[in-house]
């Protein structure tokens, strides 16, 4: 099931991108749908109804804030395992290295 959904999406994807040439040919309807898809991968978002509609800006203002928090938690993420391997002189360690330097 997952592999047609996954078709469905990339055939979606390649609809939006084509149309996306030219500023005015994405519809309403298409700008609807990408902001729902969006709000479902909000955490904050994500509990709100269908009935309930939030507005495509709060939508778009919580993916940038979203976004944000990812990137540092990223950013930690890299400063935590930058520092356990500067400390650990394991194989591991240098394999981890070494992947990181590619």
């Amino acid at each position: 099931m997952s592999g047609r959904r996954s078709r469905s999406s990339s055939r979606q994807s390649h609809q939006y991108q084509s149309s996306s040439s030219s500023p005015a040919a994405i519809t309403d309807d298409q700008i609807r749908d990408l902001v729902s898809k969006l709000q479902q991968l909000l955490p904050e978002l994500r509990s709100v109804r269908h009935s309930n509609k939030v507005p495509a800006a709060r939508v778009l203002q919580e993916t940038c804030n979203y976004i944000k928090s990812l990137q540092r938690e990223v950013d930690d993420l890299s400063e935590r395992l930058g520092e356990l391997l500067a400390t650990s002189d394991s194989d591991e360690a240098a394999v981890i290295r070494r992947l990181l330097s590619q």
